[in-house]
């Protein structure tokens, strides 16, 4: 991973570039496009949860991630398409699970969007069961967790 990046915690000004980069992933494009179709990550949404983006050294914002603390859950994970294989995600994932464990979470759960599991279950995820289609959703998606009371070295 370049060695010019870095994770800070997102602002309300940062809505409308984690937005774009949610409404532009080509990892939603063809059947899925309807998930983030017209997607807003809202400033208040911003304000109230752990987001974190990562961003290079112009400021570029590169990948972000959205922690439900109440929930237990990963809510949103998008890393740009052209900085795709940087390692951005996988430190997403791993600061994602060092901000669960300092607020006393055991676990933390993610229904995904099914191209993404194999990268969930190599960032140390396991799978726990199948979410059913729902509304926009005409897919089943792989329900996941990261187990927090193991270590990495351990996972």
């Amino acid at each position: 991973m370049p060695d010019d990046i870095t994770l800070r915690r997102a602002t309300a000004a940062d809505s409308k570039r984690l937005s774009r980069l949610v409404r532009t992933s080509s990892a939603y494009a063809g059947e899925y496009a309807a998930m983030v179709d017209g997607y807003q990550v809202g400033g208040s949404y911003i304000e109230h949860h752990p987001v974190y983006v990562a961003v290079d050294a112009a400021g570029r914002v590169l990948g972000f991630y959205a922690l439900l603390l109440d929930e237990a859950e990963l809510d949103l994970a998008f890393v740009a398409d052209d900085a795709q294989g940087l390692g951005i995600g996988r430190m997403l994932m791993a600061h994602m699970a060092e901000q669960g464990r300092a607020a006393g979470l055991d676990s933390i759960r993610v229904v995904a969007h099914p191209p993404a599991e194999e990268f969930y279950v190599r960032t140390g995820a396991r799978r726990t069961g199948t979410v059913q289609p729902t509304g926009r959703i005409h897919w089943a998606r792989p329900e996941l967790h990261w187990d927090l009371t193991v270590t990495a070295d351990a996972a």
